[in-house]
């Protein structure tokens, strides 16, 4: 953590030191987590669903933390514990990186890139930040950090040696990335989507898209906003920013003279002469806007990538880096963090893609169209589990998704749980016979019937919203014939 001291904390939250914290004191680290306390430290006494970070205060302390953010002072031995005491840990954490964010740019040239959007978050941060780490001190997020608690800790990471951000900005109701782009200022803003998640907790599909523009409202003339131009509610967003506008597209899409006709001074990255490679993996020529080409073989699954793809590529040119180091980086690039079209390849031949981190209806589409491209005669299985927070039109979703698949020719569908059965029902109701489309109970009904009927060749998809856990089961299914001789493809894996 860039260094700051307990003074400069206590201003930038407006809270009180307590604990007879001398005002000089340095901080070096911070975190809401005890047991990753280091000497030095900051830790944040943030009350939680289940826990109270206050109870854990005094331990953090002893494993060396100088000093404690909090909503009421916690003593421990008799003595009051050195601290900053404030009205809303969460609030003051945003404060907190504020103020780390302007000493990066009072110190440094930083430069900093934001990314919402329905689906693909992760994937661009992690793309983005590969490339950029090429040349640079990078900080991004650990996982999915992309919330008021995930975009501070983030934040906290920064040394001051630190050249680049790149953050993940999520939301769940109108205002919230409005406030994490008050926190981070970033230089580049991505909008890749609106989709319909979380619509049901949204009040609707217009206010994501309402949500996900102020992102590019928190701009400055000079940023860059880079926004999606084939996702049309995304593509509207270029009248409310103040910023230069960077369209992505594709060649079955917009033209330029479109583009620059809707939105005179745009720019275009355009991704043409798109193919799909065996494994599903897409390649295509990423053409800048002053024309110049060169030729992207991704490895990551899926044509759904490309945006993601053309979106990192927008910010590490953006920040100055030259075309054929972001084409041989993302050439190179897998995927980075769990549960995002990860593959493995099991040795008796069954091939397993766990993209059950998040689901939506468009991102259910995107990954049962990779399974069909990836096919190539092999017997196709998609095991589903329910899409949450899609408010009234839950049902209807979950119908369509089925019907989908049966179109795209997937050999066999198996819904999960309770939320997913109108999917099944889709599913047979569009001309499923026979066993081809069922419907299981629960996560272990699903497995006694993949490990009864997978057979050698088999290629299977795992894909559900987070909470419906489709993931723990792909990891089982996985590993089923043995870790150590599985072939995995994801961050930090090995291949024995």
């Amino acid at each position: 953590m860039l260094s700051i001291t307990a003074g400069q904390i206590a201003d930038a939250t407006q809270g009180r030191l307590v604990g007879s914290v001398a005002r000089e004191l340095a901080i070096t680290g911070a975190t809401t987590d005890s047991r990753l306390v280091e000497p030095g430290f900051m830790y944040i006494a943030k009350p939680g669903e289940h826990a109270d970070g206050h109870d854990f205060a005094a331990a953090a302390v002893e494993a060396g933390a100088v000093l404690v953010l909090g909503e009421r002072e916690v003593e421990a031995n008799g003595a009051t514990l050195p601290g900053v005491v404030v009205e809303d840990a969460v609030l003051a954490m945003g404060a907190v990186a504020r103020a780390v964010v302007s000493l990066l740019r009072e110190r440094g040239d930083v430069k900093i890139a934001g990314i919402t959007g329905s689906a693909g978050k992760t994937t661009t941060k992690d793309l983005a930040a590969g490339i950029l780490r090429g040349i640079g001190d990078t900080v991004s997020p650990i996982g999915s950090y992309n919330g008021e608690v995930g975009v501070p800790l983030t934040i906290f990471g920064a040394e001051a040696e630190t050249r680049f951000m790149v953050l993940e900005m999520g939301a769940n109701g109108v205002g919230n990335i409005e406030y994490l782009t008050s926190i981070a200022k970033p230089d580049v803003g991505v909008v890749l989507g609106v989709g319909s998640a979380h619509a049901g907790e949204f009040g609707g599909v217009a206010n994501i898209a309402r949500t996900k523009g102020e992102m590019v409202e928190a701009l400055e003339p000079g940023d860059t906003a880079v926004l999606n131009a084939d996702d049309p509610l995304v593509w509207a967003m270029r009248t409310r920013t103040r910023a230069g506008v960077l369209a992505l597209t594709s060649d079955d899409a917009l033209t330029d003279e479109e583009i620059r006709a809707q939105h005179p001074g745009a720019r275009v990255l355009r991704a043409t002469a798109v193919e799909s490679r065996a494994g599903g993996c897409p390649s295509f020529d990423l053409v800048t806007p002053d024309g110049e080409r060169g030729r992207v073989e991704s490895q990551l699954i899926g044509a759904h990538h490309i945006v993601n793809l053309l979106a990192a590529a927008a910010i590490a040119l953006s920040f100055g880096v030259p075309l054929a180091d972001v084409v041989a980086s993302l050439s190179e690039q897998k995927a980075a963090s769990r549960w995002r079209m990860e593959r493995t390849d099991r040795p008796d031949g069954v091939t397993v893609i766990n993209d059950a981190y998040n689901a939506n209806p468009e991102s259910m589409r995107a990954a049962l169209r990779a399974l069909a491209d990836m096919a190539e005669g092999r017997r196709t299985w998609a095991v589903l589990g329910g899409m949450l927070e899609l408010g009234d039109a839950s049902i209807e979703e979950h119908d369509a998704i089925g019907r989908y698949a049966v179109r795209l020719d997937i050999s066999k569908v198996v819904a999960v749980g309770p939320l997913a059965r109108p999917l099944w029902n889709g599913a047979v109701m569009e001309g499923s016979w026979g066993d081809e489309a069922v419907h299981v109970a629960d996560l272990d009904e699903a497995q006694a019937l993949l490990e009864d009927q997978l057979r050698p060749g088999d290629l299977v998809l795992f894909k559900s919203s987070r909470d419906s856990r489709l993931r723990e089961l792909g990891d089982r299914i996985a590993w089923l014939t043995g870790a150590n001789e599985t072939t995995r493809d994801q961050q930090g894996a090995q291949t024995p």
